[in-house]
């Protein structure tokens, strides 16, 4: 995170960049000499890697709670809708704006609402005679994924061209816009929400021998399938409310941590949040450099670096079967 704040448009070294944040978050140290610094350093760089580091956190979080809860090794915040229900509720508050803003709703705030109503119709849908089924959950998801992206298509083409454009870049995801003051939420959501989620790590480990022998073990499947849906929703939602559409990141960490720490949710949700946070650290930080002084989105990255693991996924799954 020191060496991702140093980099970019004007190049910081390290030592400069680590007796900043020094200064900044302890108090301690003198001021640094050079304010233009100080500036690019505090204001502009370091909330956007720290912001950067929690969206990884919570979205890869996110998809290995959702690959266990639905039982499908492809799951994510993604194919179970939840990213195209913020999506939509962003889209709304750019183009209608003043209507929007009268509600008393921003852009952040329509997303997360997008994602919770989204994930509240999986739910419905995903139930069969009152109990939630894997399979049902997921094509639900995917049903009400492409409803809201048909909605979304259809507000942009109400959309003026500069609504457009602010549209796209936020639909396809980026933190270059980070400020402080959204950081505390975020971080409290994303490390609350992981700790707790790690805490049931024994039971998420139980689900994975099948619903039968879960329940044969004392645990209450469907209670736990519902209240893992929640927690990963609400990951979702706080995360792309700030950060924008990524994805990816949940489908591909995951399994990244799997295959190197084995499937104990104890060990994998801490480590994949870490993992997480790395991976996005770093993709931003390519964003910024690729193609200087353009800033490419985080999405595009993320789906030229996911989609090739996605499919090997599919043969590697095939293989197994």
């Amino acid at each position: 995170m020191i060496v991702a704040i140093g980099v970019g448009a004007v190049n910081v070294p390290v030592g400069d960049v680590w007796h900043i944040v020094v200064h900044h978050v302890t108090g301690s140290g003198t001021a640094p000499a050079d304010p233009a610094l100080d500036q690019i350093v505090w204001n502009f760089r370091a909330p956007r890697v720290v912001l950067a580091a929690l969206a990884g956190a919570g979205l890869a979080v996110s998809g290995a709670v959702l690959q266990s809860a639905v039982s499908n090794p492809l799951a994510d915040p993604t194919v179970l809708g939840f990213s195209y229900g913020a999506t939509l509720g962003a889209v709304l508050a750019i183009t209608l704006g003043g209507s929007v803003a009268a509600a008393g709703l921003g852009v952040s705030t329509a997303a997360f609402l997008g994602a919770m109503v989204a994930g509240a119709l999986v739910f419905a849908l995903g139930q069969r005679r009152g109990r939630m089924a894997p399979t049902r959950l997921v094509l639900a998801g995917v049903a009400v994924g492409y409803v809201f992206l048909s909605a979304t298509s259809f507000v942009q083409l109400h959309a003026s061209p500069n609504e457009l454009r602010t549209v796209l870049f936020w639909t396809l995801g980026s933190v270059a816009g980070a400020q402080w003051d959204q950081l505390p939420t975020v971080a409290v959501v994303v490390i609350a929400t992981t700790i707790l989620l790690t805490l049931f790590g024994r039971r998420l480990n139980v689900l994975l021998a099948g619903d039968e022998s879960a329940t044969a073990l004392g645990v209450d499947v469907n209670r736990l399938r519902l209240v893992l849906l929640v927690l990963s929703a609400l990951l979702t939602g706080t995360v792309i409310a700030v950060a924008g559409g990524i994805g990816f990141v949940g489908l591909m960490i995951p399994h990244l941590v799997r295959l190197s720490t084995g499937a104990d949710h104890r060990r994998l949700l801490p480590l994949t949040a870490l993992l997480g946070a790395v991976y996005l650290v770093l993709v931003d930080l390519l964003s910024r450099t690729l193609d200087r002084p353009n800033e490419l989105p985080l999405g595009i990255l993320t789906a030229l670096l996911g989609a090739p693991f996605f499919l090997w996924l599919l043969r590697r799954n095939k293989a197994m079967d």
